[in-house]
């Protein structure tokens, strides 16, 4: 092997600088480029972007045109005749171009012409020689249109250049090639290190020289071997320790620093800086959560601190305030007595009698200001209070504020419990609560029918139920308690209701008061990755009233805790399924608290007390009974109250089966009316048990009068003077058993018959469901919320906070990630044949599948908490775009956490960016169509598609384009199409010089173009927001049960 040439000496080796004649046709021929722009436009421009430039970087001989000085030498400067012209050349190229759009695997032949053809086949027609034009024939190198004839003086190709068979002429190699003249093997008796054999019989037809330039997989031989380098057409050398030759050098390249590379390497192996950029990305990722996580702990610990010392301070003010009320109370007592003595003793009529009340004007100073303030003005202290919170900004302060305002009201509240010094009580203390609005909600023959099937599920509801009253709906199971909420809350979808709901007497829409209206599901539906706090602070900040200050917000969230018992364990997580919290009861607590932060006028509890123990129901009760004195109408589902709590209702509604009523009215004379009628309770039973116990037909009445549990709503119509409907008259009817009963149905209904009835009842609800989404109602509940913009900034705090407090459940997804990127890097090496397309198919099923897996979770884990969320009123639009936008910290993450696996142990010749930013490209997409699926899916199915779609979608792009079938269509629409043309298209740019060809012809094959890579990103980016679009129609248009 020849040593290496020194820069310098190649350069004053070279003849292009002295010899005029190789001067010469260097420069006519590199002149080519610029006669073939205008055809390579209409014909390469897929693939070559600037013919002018890549021509000459492909034919770029000034650094060394010793080969051509050499072949003019051989043929005694007369070089001109025997190279080929620009027409040659054009043929050529279209020759290649049709060979491949017909599929042929070789490219060794081109189609017949004047000088090779069927009746015309001379020396140079063979592979690897050329003939010359005749001498009186002037060669036109230029010339793009005629072929010249050249017949004569046929010799073997000169080294440096390939001569294609059928084509008798010269085209010098590319960069990047290796065309020395070939020696025949006789073992083979094949050209080495060529294909092409001479021709049989010819006994003076040597091997010539290189004979095709084409795609790499027709013309590998031409290209400089992997390993090697080739400075030009005639030298190879073979790449030195550290440094590495890919397949088509013109010069080795030196490795990274840490990179290993042996003598002729192909590749640099740099799996050190995979593995360091690994170790750093995960230090940096667990650096961040741990950093992050203890943030917020340290937060939450200051936050705590400081409320303890709040709570403490404000305890202490209070029996401050309450020693120095006491002793000026009693002084004032005895300044009274001695008064009243004076008085009495002189009989005088006309002293000013002092009375306790003249002290109570001076018990506000002392409470305000215990230091001394002389005057007070009682009518604007409501205001001063309000603009004392306003000013509020600390957290200390406004812990100082709450807690102080909760120490008064404990006060108040002892002034109902004793009787003793309730005049002091009512001296030292002021209930600082916001009036609220009045809610009454009358009923009038309410009757609730479910559509397409008429089956009744509620039936001539009559009553009321009034503000600052408890009312307890009970009743056997089946009996309609549910509907009956749904049906006062205005969300009986999917069903036709009858009769009349007057709010104050008024006949409006109950979401028209949406805002001032709370509803308990009988579910516990809270976050289980907040802390209890958390989870009733975000409920009050996005439903009280916007103009609230912060102060007044946590005073209201600091009564909720304080009155639900929630004060040690506030700062706990609630917990999940696999993550256990606080106990059943408190999360039953916290369910009720959601509620009550917003400080509804009209609060409706489904079932707040299953599952609870009777002091858990009892501290639950009183907090209800506390919100109904502020003039609240509460009105709740209960099962099987014992006889302390059955007491603590106001009202009770008592339904039968069939939804129909038994009783509506006070609780203190529910008893007296089924005395009435002859139905008495057994000593040590438990009135409403016995009460549920004979509306379910499990004990009979024990009465002498025939009366059948069946009549006792009858007999409540007949009492109150109520209608009663036609079917029900009929004592002998079943009314009783109208939960199943029909209004004009038939019960022999084919199977057919039912499944139109099913399809008919789901379209109905669809529709109802729909009505209620988009229509319009005028609000009335004079509350303005924080609007979308704050509610945004509300939940994407949240959204965070979860999202760092499932930093192990991110882990692992970057875990798979990197396991991924090391299979596939491992596995599927790049191949220069296809650009890697192969590895670039099984990397976006995988980074999909991972990508869609994970962006999945951010709706499925609490699709009920979010519809609970949009039921009382919050934006879906925050809610959404909260989401996502923490989800893009993954879609800037993933791409690189893959490739410091992939792109380093299996390196392609695109750059490292490019590939970053495809896959962020990819997963934007994905992940909004995860967004869909996850949304209008189960889980189940939702995860199941998210796994079927990237495969099949995957394989539909990588097949060819059949005329006549779908798969051309599909490959258009299919995302993974797109991010496949666009990896490959990076990767092909970079294949330049000998490389050409192969480049064009891949392309071709594949239906690619060179312009439309960043045509790929934008449609990735466009079908993500497309994706993300649908998703939030889904979210707002569909709530799946």
């Amino acid at each position: 092997m020849m040593g290496i040439p020194s820069p310098e000496a190649q350069q004053n080796d070279n003849p292009v600088k002295s010899d005029p004649l190789t001067k010469d046709l260097f420069t006519r021929f590199n002149a080519m480029a610029f006669l073939l722009q205008d055809d390579a436009v209409n014909d390469l421009s897929f693939c070559i972007r600037n013919m002018t430039a890549e021509w000459n970087e492909a034919f770029d001989f000034s650094h060394d045109t010793r080969f051509l000085t050499n072949c003019i030498q051989k043929n005694n400067g007369n070089l001109s005749p025997r190279l080929c012209t620009a027409a040659d050349i054009k043929f050529y190229l279209t020759s290649l171009s049709e060979a491949e759009q017909q599929g042929f695997t070789t490219s060794a032949y081109v189609k017949g012409n004047k000088n090779c053809n069927l009746t015309s086949w001379v020396e140079g027609c063979e592979p690897g020689w050329a003939c010359a034009a005749a001498k009186d024939v002037k060669v036109d190198l230029t010339n793009k249109e005629d072929m010249p004839f050249r017949t004569s003086d046929c010799q073997p190709c000169c080294e440096g250049f390939f001569c294609p068979t059928g084509l008798t002429c010269m085209i010098p190699c590319p960069s990047g090639s290796y065309c020395p003249m070939a020696r025949l093997n006789p073992k083979t008796n094949i050209c080495d290190p060529y294909r092409y054999q001479p021709p049989p019989g010819v006994s003076n037809h040597t091997c010539g020289g290189a004979d095709v330039w084409g795609a790499v997989t027709s013309s590998r031989e031409v290209f400089c071997p992997a390993g090697f380098f080739c400075p030009s057409s005639i030298e190879k050398y073979s790449c030195e320790h550290g440094h590495y030759c890919r397949l088509g050098s013109t010069y080795e390249t030196e490795c990274f620093q840490f990179a290993k590379c042996d003598k002729e390497a192909v590749n640099q192996n740099i799996t050190a800086y995979g593995l360091m950029t690994c170790v750093g990305l995960i230090l940096l990722l667990f650096i961040f959560y741990n950093c992050t996580d203890q943030v917020i702990t340290t937060r939450e610990k200051r936050k705590a601190k400081s409320r303890e010392a709040a709570a403490q301070s404000a305890k202490e003010l209070a029996q401050e305030r309450w020693r120095s009320a006491k002793e000026t109370a009693k002084k004032k007592a005895v300044g009274v007595q001695s008064s009243l003595s004076r008085t009495f003793s002189r009989k005088k009529t006309s002293t000013p009698e002092q009375t306790p009340t003249s002290s109570k004007e001076e018990m506000h100073d002392i409470e305000e200001d215990p230091e001394g303030q002389d005057t007070f003005d009682v009518a604007d202290k409501a205001a001063k209070k309000e603009l004392k919170a306003k000013k509020l900004h600390t957290r200390s302060e406004i812990f100082k504020y709450a807690y102080g305002q909760i120490e008064k009201e404990k006060a108040l509240e002892e002034q109902y419990q004793s009787s003793a010094f309730s005049g002091v009580v009512s001296m030292a203390v002021d209930s600082s609560y916001r009036s609220r609005p009045r809610i009454e909600v009358s009923f009038e023959d309410l009757t609730i029918t479910l559509k397409g099937s008429n089956k009744h599920l509620l039936r001539s509801v009559t009553g009321k139920i009034s503000p600052g009253r408890v009312s307890a709906v009970m009743g056997p199971s089946g009996a309609g308690k549910t509907t009956f909420l749904s049906a006062l809350t205005g969300k009986a979808s999917g069903c036709t209701v009858s009769g009349s709901i007057l709010i104050n007497g008024k006949n409006e829409s109950m979401n028209s008061y949406k805002k001032i209206i709370g509803f308990v599901p009988q579910d516990d539906i809270v976050h289980g990755d907040l802390t209890v706090e958390e989870n009733l602070w975000f409920s009050a900040r996005c439903r009280l009233p916007k103009d609230l200050s912060r102060a007044g917000k946590v005073l209201v969230l600091e009564r909720v805790i304080e009155s639900l018992g929630l004060q040690h364990v506030r700062d706990s997580l609630v917990g999940t399924v696999e993550k256990r919290g606080i106990s059943g009861g408190q999360r039953k607590r916290v369910n009720v608290g959601l509620e009550m932060v917003m400080e509804p006028s009209l609060l409706i509890l489904d079932e707040p007390t299953s599952g609870l123990d009777s002091s858990s129901s009892q501290l639950l009760l009183k907090a209800l009974r506390r919100e109904a004195s502020e003039g609240v109408n509460v009105c709740m589902v209960v099962h099987q109250p014992s006889y302390s709590l059955f007491r603590m209702f106001d009202d009770l509604i008592l339904l039968a089966k069939g939804g129909l009523v038994a009783y509506l009215g006070p609780v203190t004379e529910v008893e007296e009316y089924f005395s009435g009628i002859g139905i008495h309770v057994p000593e040590r039973v438990n009135p409403p048990d016995h009460y549920i116990d004979i509306l379910e037909g499990i004990t009979k009445t024990n009465t002498t009068s025939a009366v059948d549990y069946k009549e006792l709503p009858v007999l409540w119509m007949t009492h109150n003077g109520y209608p009663i409907p036609p079917d029900m008259r009929d004592a002998d009817l079943k009314s009783g058993e109208g939960s199943t009963s029909t209004v004009g149905g038939r019960h022999d209904q084919s199977f057919a018959g039912e499944l139109w009835q099913e399809f008919k009842q789901i379209v109905l609800m669809k529709n109802d469901t729909f009505s209620s989404y988009f229509a319009r109602r005028k609000d009335l509940s004079n509350r303005v919320t924080p609007g979308v913009l704050q509610q945004y900034r509300f939940f994407l705090g949240r959204v965070a906070k979860q999202r760092v407090r499932e930093a192990r459940l991110q882990a692992v997804d970057f875990l798979l990630l990197l396991i991924a990127g090391i299979s596939l890097g491992t596995l599927a090496k790049v191949s220069d044949e296809n650009f890697g397309a192969v590895g670039y198919t099984y990397t976006i099923i995988a980074y999909s599948l991972l990508g869609k897996i994970a962006a999945m979770r951010s709706f499925t884990s609490d699709k009920l908490q979010f519809w609970r969320e949009r039921a009382s009123g919050m934006s879906c639009f925050a809610y959404f775009f909260s989401k996502d936008t923490i989800d893009q910290f993954n879609t800037v993450i993933k791409p690189a956490v893959y490739l410091c696996t992939f792109y380093y142990f299996n390196p392609p010749r695109s750059s490292l960016l490019d590939n970053y930013v495809i896959l962020l490209c990819l997963l934007y997409c994905v992940s909004g169509f995860a967004y869909a699926l996850a949304i209008y899916l189960d889980p189940g199915a939702a995860q199941l598609w998210s796994v079927l779609l990237p495969v099949v979608l995957t394989l539909i792009s990588t097949q060819n384009d059949d005329k006549g079938t779908i798969i051309p269509f599909l490959k258009k629409l299919s995302y993974p199409s797109w991010a496949l043309e666009a990896f490959v298209l990076a990767n092909a740019e970079r294949y330049r010089a000998v490389w050409l060809l192969t480049r064009c012809a891949a392309i071709a094959k594949r239906g690619y173009d060179l312009r439309d890579w960043k045509y790929c990103l934008m449609r990735l980016l466009l079908a993500g927001v497309a994706f993300r679009a649908f998703a939030l129609f889904l979210l707002v248009a569909f709530q799946k049960k």
